[in-house]
């Protein structure tokens, strides 16, 4: 299968430390474009639990 990954908007200028997506039928693909062969799978709904999770932390507390 191949699919099209989609770097962050807030990757470095120069390309490097960029986070990459791409979405299958049910779940996203998650990679840093400096080890692409290490993917880590999801589903919307889980990514979404964890970013309302972070946001919810005491600023002190995130990383």
């Amino acid at each position: 299968m191949s699919v099209q990954w989609q770097k962050s908007t807030f990757s470095g200028a120069g390309g490097e430390n960029c986070v990459e997506v791409t979405r299958t039928k049910s779940h996203l693909l998650l990679r840093e474009s400096d080890d692409p062969d290490t993917v880590i799978t999801t589903t919307p709904a889980s990514l979404s639990a964890l970013a309302r999770w972070q946001k919810s932390r005491h600023p002190e507390d995130r990383c």
